[in-house]
């Protein structure tokens, strides 16, 4: 850690929203009611609860986390040091593990991961999923 630099003291790190559903989580494999993130508001956003504490960092199967298209992320997670980043989502379908992606920021806030998501790089469905 960089002496000095408290980064739950960000803004990001104090101010974003939750994804708690057992739905958004990688190893949920259900079709039922099949879900799309094209409707979040930009933000920032942390996986908590059921949905897993971060984003999957492998290429998941297809229809995984209530969607036909799972999103992962491409790059790794960043250490507390490297502050907010730029990272890859890929999104699986049957045509590879990143058929569709778009960028989006990343921090480490020291225990836990907040994801700032903007919009997806096409219609549905697509979805950010989180892991353990």
């Amino acid at each position: 850690m960089i002496f000095g630099y408290f980064p739950l003291n960000t803004s990001e790190c104090q101010n974003y929203q939750a994804l708690t559903s057992a739905y958004r989580k990688v190893t949920y494999s259900s079709y039922h009611s099949l879900q799309c993130d094209n409707g979040l508001s930009p933000g920032w956003f942390r996986f908590q609860v059921a949905a897993g504490t971060r984003m999957p960092t492998s290429c998941p199967p297809t229809h995984r986390c209530n969607t036909q298209a799972p999103g992962w992320l491409n790059g790794g997670h960043p250490t507390v040091a490297d502050g907010k980043v730029t990272r890859r989502v890929c999104f699986s379908w049957t045509s590879g593990c990143c058929q569709w992606a778009t960028n989006i920021q990343v921090r480490n806030c020291g225990s836990f991961y907040v994801y700032y998501f903007s919009s997806l790089p096409t219609g549905c469905d697509l979805r950010y999923c989180g892991t353990d």
